[in-house]
């Protein structure tokens, strides 16, 4: 390509207009670059420098990035790939009376983990030794992956959850862990119990999906042990990619579970149904209809007249601490707080089992700067102390069975809470910015009358928090979209429009005529409640993902306005060397939307193709061959 840019740079002096197509670096399609020069990196060079393009669209289309072509069913290019799309690793985490707990197995073994997250997950994956947690208990934590060990695994990752919903989408800077702790007497043991953990560790937030293979696989491996485990591995990497919208049929230990991950484009709070009929169908042992969804019920049954409040602090990203008597209580209310925001993602963090161990203690336990916008569970009557300072803190007791409902508890002044044995409640001085609403409770109230089942309780409950969210961010997404500039000062000749700038000011004059009470009936200071959230994480986090998709729309809007113009017309009137920078332009801009997944048509990318083809036949043909011999078509 070198005598190409040298023909070109020779000619630099002559140039005039020439239709804008620069296209500026940065986002998915760099980082997906990098990992191609990581793990193929002969086949991607070969490709790029002596322009044997099919080579590299080969390479993309194997990859998963080129989106027009859809997601190839295809084996993977490696072993353990298929496992990797949906689990990093499994750890055996055992407790050895010398050392404390410890990681005794890590499979597959070449999986990598850094010293502290090794440490991390050892003292993550038990119970404090005061929860007394005897049995089987199921729980969940979340840790912060290494610095700079972003993994071939990332891109592939980054294109199959494309299309989920953002809450659904891989944590890019986290790991998941699924935690199966088993604790039985044993006298032979010198402890006098066994005590070990099973770890699942993931980047995807599928958290009810991860907790139903456990009970598959953890007691089978309690049982027979690492043969066990390697045969559980081993079904994994069988699986189809986690892409969104396709119902995946996932063998695992002899049976089959089926499940469905929803897409972004899916109706919110829509259930998912999961059609049958096939003759496949016959192999299904279990059809899970949720693979994210805790049971909000059981979570908010001793506050559920306090949900509209709480609702507001995870709006509005407020610091704020759960604590239980077990993993599995503090867990599952962490994660049911994330998710009572949805459909908008909770972009702060939240760690839904949090111990005194913990890598990021100190920073989120000082006293010399205000707690952080972060969502903690934890156990230890330790930090009932520790963290006294904190603004909002949640104590639960012991969960109940649907049926047998506790004592609605009171909100508390933050004084009276003296250990964790103090009583439950919500111990908060915050003053909400809506009133009460109360039609919710009457409605739960008069569940647990009837003795509804938990399932409907839960049901009633995120339509309450979905149709409370969308009538808070429509607003706002109304707003958003008129910073979007009109389709007709779309220009082929020019650069690309610029998004108008967002303006508190002007957001809310819009609310007068087209606020949230055109779509709920709270009342309340709802202007006090936008500006608390235009300075919170949440609103950052979804402000920025609106911009990056409307960039993405402006650049598929000039793309189009590229095919539509007569590009034929316009070499007649420049020189070669404008029509050779052209090319080259028109060809990055080509590779750029294909691996940024721009939302364009397969066909509009097919005619530009053809464009460039024929501009190339235009050139004489020695420019042809070097244009032609470069990979330019």
């Amino acid at each position: 390509m070198g005598g190409l840019f040298n023909y070109a740079t020779r000619n630099l002096g002559r140039h005039h207009a020439v239709p804008y197509v620069e296209y500026v670096p940065g986002g998915g399609g760099d980082r997906c670059r990098e990992f191609f020069f990581n793990r193929e990196e002969n086949m991607a060079l070969r490709a790029m420098v002596t322009g044997e393009g099919e080579e590299l669209e080969e390479l993309l289309l194997l990859e998963g990035v080129i989106p027009g072509k859809g997601y190839a069913d295809r084996s993977p290019p490696l072993p353990w790939d298929r496992f990797a799309a949906w689990v990093h690793c499994i750890c055996v985490v055992g407790f050895d009376l010398e050392l404390g707990q410890a990681v005794e197995v890590i499979y597959p073994p070449h999986a990598k983990l850094s010293d502290k997250e090794k440490t991390s997950i050892c003292y993550l994956s038990f119970p404090d030794s005061n929860s007394g947690c005897l049995g089987d208990t199921q729980f969940c934590f979340r840790i912060r992956q290494s610095a700079n060990r972003r993994n071939s695994h990332d891109c592939l990752l980054d294109q199959y959850d494309r299309d989920a919903p953002v809450y659904l989408k891989k944590d890019s800077a986290h790991y998941y862990g699924y935690v199966y702790f088993r604790q039985v007497r044993d006298k032979t043991l010198k402890r006098g119990y066994f005590q070990k953990s099973l770890v699942l560790l993931s980047k995807l937030p599928y958290v009810n999906f991860f907790h139903f293979l456990l009970k598959l696989i953890a007691p089978e491996y309690f049982d027979k042990n690492e043969p066990c485990l390697e045969a559980a591995c081993n079904d994994l990497d069988r699986w189809p990619a986690p892409i969104p919208g396709r119902t995946l049929n996932l063998p695992t230990m002899g049976v089959v579970i089926k499940v469905r991950i929803p897409t972004g484009q899916d109706k919110p709070g829509a259930t998912q149904i999961i059609q049958s009929g096939d003759e496949t169908d016959t192999q299904v042992s279990f059809a899970l209809p949720t693979i994210h969804e805790v049971d909000l019920f059981r979570c908010f049954c001793p506050i559920f007249f306090h949900v509209q409040m709480l609702w507001e602090l995870v709006l509005l990203g407020e610091p704020l601490v759960v604590m239980a008597p077990s993993p599995a209580e503090s867990s599952e209310t962490v994660l049911a707080l994330v998710c009572c925001v949805s459909p908008l993602k909770y972009c702060s963090d939240f760690r839904p089992y949090f111990t005194i161990h913990d890598s990021e203690f100190k920073e989120y336990t000082t006293r010399t700067q205000a707690p952080p916008s972060v969502i903690l569970g934890v156990t230890n009557p330790f930090f009932a102390k520790t963290l006294q300072h904190w603004p909002h803190i949640i104590r639960i007791g012991d969960m109940k069975p649907a049926g047998d409902i506790p004592k609605q508890v009171k909100v508390k002044k933050l004084k009276n809470l003296k250990t964790l044995d103090s009583k439950p409640g919500v111990y908060t001085s915050y003053k909400t910015f809506l009133s009460r609403d109360e039609e919710i409770i009457k409605q739960v109230q008069k569940g647990i009358q009837q003795k509804r089942p938990s399932e409907a309780q839960s049901a009633i409950l995120r339509r309450y928090f979905l149709e409370l969210t969308q009538s808070f961010i429509i607003p706002l997404e109304r707003y958003v979209a008129s910073l979007m500039p009109l389709q007709k000062s779309i220009s082929p000749w020019k650069s690309p429009p610029q998004l108008k700038p967002f303006s508190e000011e002007e957001f809310m004059k819009t609310l007068e005529k087209a606020g949230p009470q055109l779509t709920s009936r709270l009342k309340g200071d709802w202007i006090g409640l936008y500006r608390q959230f235009l300075k919170s994480p949440n609103f950052d986090g979804w402000f920025r993902s609106r911009w990056k998709e409307m960039t993405q729309k402006l650049e598929a809007l000039h793309l189009e306005a590229l095919c539509d113009a007569d590009l034929l017309i316009w070499i007649q009137k420049h020189t070669e060397v404008e029509v050779v920078d052209l090319v080259l332009k028109l060809k990055e801009k080509l590779v750029q939307a294909k691996q940024h997944c721009l939302p364009i048509k397969q066909d509009t990318l097919e005619k530009l193709q053809l464009h460039i083809e024929a501009i190339i036949l235009s050139l004489p043909e020695d420019l042809q061959s070097i244009l032609l011999k470069n990979g330019t078509t």
